[in-house]
């Protein structure tokens, strides 16, 4: 009889836990090893998906230390073209599950773009993008930032610098141009809230029209994250929005100035999310609950000590089957710094949180705040109700599964229970740490939409080119 490789592997294993098992007894111990909990999970091979940006980095962490193999589950990692390639194929069964935009289970479970019914039970990760302009612009810019106390621009950069430059290019009859990585990606709503603080228009979606450009002072369209920097050298756009390590690889090649990072734009930002069809979670709920635990456990690794591990996180993401980018680039800001011009490189040591602030737990509201985005847009056509938000946001983010994940791990004596939000709504405080100080209420989200100055207010929408309502 022909074994396969993981038949192999799981029946070795299973042999080492019957025998640690079986000496813990003999001799009198009560330190029965946490594999003998182990989950019995429908799916032990997997093939999960991602896009080469240092926040992957909790799936190569669980792969590569082990723990999704302490959990029974025998994953490849695969690297995916760009985002929509990888959401065809977590949704046709190519991928069981993937390193996604947070946009991207909202998007396709209410039939923006793909219609598919997507979930998460895990977060990936808080802050990690940044915004970056070319030399020129960065130039013109300049004259429109005070200088601190040391002489250099004083942070964090607001659009309204960016303003300015933005009219010049109107007035010479160009069109000023910033990359994003897709529609429904969190790069694009925080590049278009930045945009808007700063009075700069980003421009609207329609159902006729899905370029995003109506009404734009700035014309924003999709570039692949490793494909930014050359773009931006190209002279094809003017500036983009992407996660690392692309904003420092424009430094390192002297092409571009990262202007601002996504926690100056909305302190502790929710950025990507492990997604999963609502299906594969049902058929496979044991698997389900390996995953998350797995990536619990990544996740928190990446971030104790004090980030003492970053280096270590650093050399496994540079391979090639990784993220592939030079190490030095990818340190520059998963250890905790950030550079933005050459030579001023700045402490943030926030910019790449993966588990403190319960980065991990799938909050409702940094759903419905991606929602709002949507709605605020023009992909989302119509006004909803708050309780729309709500239901939708609960449809698609899983809490329920990410603490019964952290009750196995704690039970397993893997993690503290104070490291987990137990007895939360679901929801977070209000809070206005944002560019402009506007506060966001996650139970209200109708009237933060309608808080904000530029973009669609209850009862707008757009016909044709025109916004019409109240």
């Amino acid at each position: 009889m022909v074994h396969n490789a993981t038949t192999g592997r799981l029946k070795t294993r299973n042999l080492v836990q019957c025998l640690s098992v079986l000496t813990a007894v003999l001799l009198g111990s009560s330190a029965i090893p946490v594999d003998a909990k182990m989950l019995k999970v429908e799916k032990d091979e997997l093939k999960l998906g991602f896009i080469k940006l240092t926040d992957m980095a909790p799936l190569a962490i669980a792969k590569e230390k082990g723990f999704f193999e302490d959990e029974g589950l025998y994953v490849t990692l695969e690297p995916q073209a760009n985002w929509k390639v990888l959401l065809d194929r977590v949704i046709d069964g190519e991928l069981d599950g993937a390193h996604m935009l947070a946009g991207q289970p909202l998007a396709a479970t209410i039939g923006y773009g793909t219609k598919a019914h997507i979930v998460t039970p895990f977060s990936m990760d808080l802050n990690g993008n940044g915004i970056t302009v070319s030399n020129p612009v960065w130039e013109a810019m300049k004259t429109n930032i005070p200088a601190g106390p040391d002489g250099k621009p004083q942070h964090p950069i607001k659009a309204d610098a960016l303003k300015p430059v933005v009219d010049a290019f109107k007035a010479q009859g160009k069109s000023f141009k910033m990359g994003m990585v897709f529609p429904v990606s969190t790069h694009n709503y925080e590049l278009r809230y930045w945009l808007a603080s700063g009075g700069i228009n980003p421009g609207y979606y329609s159902t006729n029209d899905t370029s995003g450009q109506i009404k734009a002072d700035a014309l924003l369209s999709v570039t692949p994250p490793p494909q930014m920097p050359a773009t931006l050298e190209a002279g094809t756009i003017d500036g983009y929005c992407v996660g690392e390590p692309w904003n420092q690889a424009a430094v390192f090649k002297g092409i571009g100035v990262p202007v601002i990072s996504s926690s100056e734009i909305w302190k502790n930002k929710p950025e990507k999310v492990f997604g999963l069809t609502d299906e594969f979670v049902k058929k496979y709920p044991n698997t389900t609950l390996a995953l998350t635990k797995a990536l619990i456990r990544a996740a928190e690794w990446l971030d104790e000590n004090n980030n003492a591990n970053r280096m270590e996180a650093v050399k496994i993401l540079s391979k090639p089957e990784y993220v592939g980018a030079d190490a030095a680039v990818i340190a520059n800001s998963m250890t905790g710094t950030f550079e933005y011009e050459k030579g001023d490189k700045r402490p943030v040591p926030d910019f790449n949180v993966f588990f403190r602030y319960n980065a991990t737990y799938p909050f409702y509201s940094d759903a419905v705040w991606y929602l709002s985005q949507m709605r605020r847009w023009g992909q989302i056509a119509d006004q909803k109700p708050d309780t729309w938000y709500d239901e939708t946001a609960k449809s698609v983010y899983r809490p329920d599964i990410y603490m019964k994940a952290a009750e196995l791990l704690i039970e397993d004596g893997e993690a503290k229970k104070e490291d987990f939000p137990f007895g939360t709504d679901g929801y977070k405080a209000p809070t206005a740490e944002f560019i402009d100080g506007i506060t966001y209420d996650g139970k209200k989200p109708n009237a933060y939409i309608d808080s904000l100055k530029i973009g669609l207010k209850a009862g707008q929408k757009l016909e044709g080119t025109t916004v019409v309502g109240n």
